[in-house]
C-alpha cells in the first residue's frame, strides 16, 4: 500500500519540476536531433536510445505533443515552433485514421493542446489557424466514434484487435468525442444518420465501467473492489459479454497495472469534463445525476484499487499478478525495486495514475468531500515526488528518456534487459515521457496559479 504523505504540498515540489523541465529540454533536442523519423513513431529505448517498434503508430502525437508541453511549462519558442511545425507536417493521417482507437492520446496531445494554448492566451490568436486545430478535432472524434460495436445495453469503440474487443486503455482516448461534440460536430452514417457524439462516448464510458472495472461484486472468483481487466471479449453476434482477457497484462484475471492507470486518469477526466456540461445536453444520454454516479465509482475503485495494490513508494509492478511477484516477499511493504531479479516495475503506470489520483481528488474537494479528496490528492503528490528523483528520473545526458523503468509489453518480450540486468529496466517510452511531462505540468500550473489544467480548456 502507498505510504501517502499527508503534509506533502504542491510548493514543496517547485524545485524539482524544475529541475525535471531543463533535463527534459535535454531530452527533446537529443531526440530531434538523432531520431531518423523516416522509421516511423519512437517508441521505446534500448540501451537509452529511442527506437521504433512496428505495431501502431500510437506514440507520434506524444512525440511532437512532449514539445508543445515543454513550452507551456517553460515559454521556450522553440519547443512551440517545432511542436507546431512537425504537427502541420507528419500529423494528418492519425486525424483520418480508421483502424486504432489512440485518436485521444495522438491528435489531443498535439492539435488538442495547441488549440488550448491559443484559447488560453499563451500564443497569439489567428482565426485561421484556431480553424485548423478545431476541424482536426472535430474530424478526429467522428472517425474515432465510427469504430463502434454495439453491444445489448450500449457500445464501444474497439480497439485493433477487431469488434469484439473492448480495451480499458480507450477510456482515455474516448475524450476526442467529448471534444469533437463540444466543438459542434457530429457523426454522419448511412443515409445520413446523424450521431450525438457526447451520447456515444458516454456508452462507451459506461461499458468500460461496467465490463473493464470490477467492483467486488462476485463477477468471478478474482472480483475485488477497482481492479481491471486490460481487455473485455464479447460475441458481436448477439452482443454478450464473453470474458475478460489481457494483451499486455499477464492475465485476464489480474490487473495490468498501466491498464489500471488509464482507467484512473480517464474517468477522473471525464467526470471534469460532465460537470461542465448543462443537464439538457447529458440527458441526450439519460439522467445527469447516474452518469456522474457511473463514473465517480469507477474512479474510486480504480484510484482505490491502486493506492491498495502498489509498493509504498507510489510505484506499481507491471501486473499485479505478475507470475514470480511472491518471490520478492513482503513487496508492497517495501519501495518498488526496478532492477530486482524476478518482476518489472512499470514507472508509466505512476505517472498516468498519478494524475488520475489528483484529478479526482480535485474533483471531490470541489463537491465538498474534503477527507476523500485529501486522500487522492496527498497520493497523487506522493507518487509524483518519487518520480521526480532518481531512480525514476534519468539525469544521463546521453539518455533521451525523461522517465526511466517503463514497460511496454512484458509477455511479448519486447523490453530491453540491460547488459548485467535480469529484468527489463532502466528504459524509457514515448508515453511514459509525455505523460510524466503531463503530471509534472498539471501541478506546476496549480504551483503558479494557473488555469486549470484540462483537455478541455481548448474550447472557448
Amino acid at each position: 500500500m502507498i505510504a501517502i504523505d499527508s503534509e506533502i504540498q504542491a510548493q514543496d515540489l517547485k524545485k524539482s519540476l524544475g529541475r525535471f523541465w531543463q533535463l527534459s529540454a535535454e531530452k527533446i533536442k537529443s531526440i530531434e536531433k538523432e531520431y531518423p523519423q523516416n522509421q516511423g513513431s519512437p517508441v521505446f529505448t534500448v540501451n537509452g536510445k529511442y527506437t521504433t517498434r512496428g505495431w501502431t503508430e500510437w506514440t507520434q502525437g506524444f512525440q511532437f505533443g512532449s514539445s508543445i508541453l515543454q513550452f507551456d511549462a517553460t515559454g521556450d519558442m522553440d519547443f512551440l515552433d517545432k511542436g507546431k511545425m512537425k504537427t502541420l507536417q507528419l500529423m494528418a493521417p492519425h486525424i483520418s485514421h480508421t483502424g486504432v482507437h489512440d485518436h485521444g492520446f495522438n491528435n489531443v496531445s498535439t492539435y488538442g493542446n495547441l488549440l488550448r494554448l491559443m484559447v488560453e492566451e499563451k500564443i497569439p490568436y489567428n482565426e485561421w489557424e484556431k480553424n485548423f486545430y478545431e476541424l482536426a478535432l472535430k474530424i478526429s472524434g467522428a472517425v474515432q466514434a465510427s469504430r463502434w460495436t454495439p453491444i445489448k445495453d450500449g457500445g464501444f469503440i474497439h480497439s485493433f484487435n477487431g469488434p469484439h474487443s473492448l480495451f480499458v486503455d480507450t477510456i482515455r482516448t474516448v475524450r476526442i468525442l467529448m471534444l469533437s461534440y463540444s466543438l459542434g460536430h457530429v457523426l454522419q452514417e448511412e443515409n445520413d444518420k446523424k450521431v450525438n457524439l457526447l451520447v456515444r462516448g458516454l456508452q462507451h464510458a459506461k461499458a468500460t465501467a461496467d465490463y473493464s472495472v470490477y467492483y467486488g461484486e462476485g463477477r468471478d472468483r478474482y472480483d475485488v473492489w477497482g481492479r481491471t481487466a486490460h481487455e473485455s471479449v464479447f460475441n458481436t453476434r448477439d452482443g454478450n459479454y464473453r470474458c475478460p482477457n489481457a494483451q499486455q497484462g499477464y492475465t485476464g484475471f489480474s490487473t495490468w497495472t498501466r491498464g489500471l492507470a488509464w482507467a484512473m486518469c480517464g474517468f477522473a477526466e471525464e467526470l471534469e469534463y460532465i460537470d461542465n456540461l448543462s443537464d439538457d445536453s447529458l440527458k441526450a444520454y439519460g439522467s445527469p445525476v447516474e452518469i456522474e454516479a457511473f463514473l465517480l465509482k469507477a474512479a474510486t475503485a480504480s484510484c482505490d484499487f491502486y493506492i491498495d495494490h502498489t509498493p509504498i513508494d507510489g510505484v506499481p509492478y507491471w501486473d499485479t499478478g505478475a507470475p514470480n511477484l511472491h518471490k520478492l516477499g513482503d513487496y508492497l511493504s517495501n519501495p518498488a525495486d526496478p532492477y530486482n531479479a524476478y518482476e518489472p516495475v512499470d514507472s508509466t503506470a505512476a505517472a498516468i495514475g498519478a494524475q488520475g489520483l489528483l484529478r479526482l481528488g480535485h474533483y471531490l474537494q470541489r463537491k465538498g468531500q474534503t477527507e476523500k479528496a485529501k486522500k487522492y490528492w496527498q497520493a497523487g503528490l506522493t507518487v509524483l515526488r518519487t518520480l521526480l528523483e532518481e531512480p525514476y528520473l534519468s539525469t544521463d545526458k546521453n539518455h533521451q528518456g525523461i522517465l526511466l523503468h517503463s514497460i511496454y509489453h512484458q509477455p511479448n518480450g519486447w523490453d530491453n534487459v540491460p547488459k548485467g540486468q535480469k529484468i527489463a529496466c532502466n528504459e524509457s517510452s514515448m508515453w511514459g515521457d509525455y505523460h510524466a511531462r503531463e503530471l509534472a505540468l498539471y501541478v506546476q500550473r496549480i504551483i503558479d496559479k494557473d488555469p486549470y489544467y484540462t483537455f478541455f480548456n481548448c474550447l472557448s
